[in-house]
């Protein structure tokens, strides 16, 4: 007796796959006479139609992160970022003091030749030398 197409129609019905839907054999006219999705479901639940448990690995295990490209966190120069924080700290100090008039465009030229030499630890060491200078 035929039944692959009932079969794939109680798959789709029970919403399992082919493999796992089981026929009782006793009951194989009962099956081939049911048409509707009601018959399948009260075939089911009368025990004419079986569903076998899931085979393979129950346990879903999460896959580690790779470290590849694009997952690499690059370490940044604490060095680098001292410098670039106090170099922007004090060309900004070097240019109030152009606005409010406290130093010339020539001066202001030379300080700024100073803060990219690394001349200067501070704000405070940069006041105290313009107070020398000047």
């Amino acid at each position: 007796m035929q039944l692959g197409k009932k079969k794939a129609m109680a798959a789709r019905i029970l919403g399992v796959g082919k493999d796992r839907v089981i026929f009782v054999e006793s009951r194989l006219k009962e099956i081939k006479e049911a048409i509707t999705r009601q018959d399948i479901l009260d075939l089911k639940k009368a025990g004419a139609i079986k569903i076998r448990d899931v085979r393979g690995r129950k346990k879903i295990v999460r896959r580690k992160n790779r470290r590849r490209i694009g997952k690499i966190k690059k370490k940044v120069n604490r060095r680098k970022q001292e410098y670039v924080k106090i170099t922007r700290k004090l060309r900004k100090f070097a240019k109030h003091l152009l606005k409010t008039a406290s130093i010339s465009r020539e001066k202001y030229r030379e300080i700024r030749r100073l803060i990219r030499a690394r001349k200067f630890k501070s704000k405070r060491h940069l006041k105290t030398s313009l107070q020398d200078g000047s």
